[in-house]
């Protein structure tokens, strides 16, 4: 008997905490965390050194993910039309989410929108898109690019070394 009006007891708890539940006020409900700021691309830039060159990718707020492949060549985002750099290989770099332009619709972005640089390694750089929460960037080479990439702080920036023949003495 006292296990049939202990199960009683249960189930009724139960069922009044269960209806309770769904009256929950709206302060004590959890609150969704505030959208993180987007993060503005506002440059790129290149150089050479001794054995490789670099291009420095720009970001004001925390960079985001970044991916870089290759690809057969470099397209605008949206029309699809084909960027004007010579190159045999290239590298499409994609940093999203992303902007280069800030929520009044003006550009953040104080790089080139399309150069040709004469570097060893590196012949041509390209803001290839602002759409849809990436920005795109292209790089044009000679060559199959041998590169690495990392990330330095403060201010934020995307890096991209490539391999060249040595040019230096030394």
């Amino acid at each position: 008997m006292v296990h049939r009006s202990r199960f009683a007891a249960t189930a009724a708890g139960v069922l009044l905490a269960t209806a309770t539940g769904a009256t929950v006020p709206a302060s004590a409900a959890p609150r969704p965390a505030p959208a993180a700021a987007t993060a503005l691309v506002t440059g790129a830039r290149w150089g050479t050194h001794c054995s490789y060159d670099r291009i420095v990718v720009d970001v004001r707020g925390t960079l985001p993910p970044v991916t870089v492949r290759t690809v057969a060549g470099l397209r605008y985002d949206g029309p699809g039309t084909k960027v004007p750099l010579a190159g045999k290989r290239f590298l499409e770099i994609r940093i999203a989410p992303a902007a280069a332009h800030d929520a009044g619709g003006n550009s953040v972005y104080e790089g080139p929108r399309l150069a040709r640089t004469g570097l060893p390694a590196l012949k041509g750089v390209a803001l290839t898109g602002d759409f849809e929460g990436a920005v795109t960037l292209g790089a044009a080479f000679g060559t199959e690019p041998d590169y690495r990439t990392h990330r330095l702080h403060s201010p934020e920036r995307f890096v991209i070394d490539v391999r060249h023949a040595p040019a230096c003495g030394g």
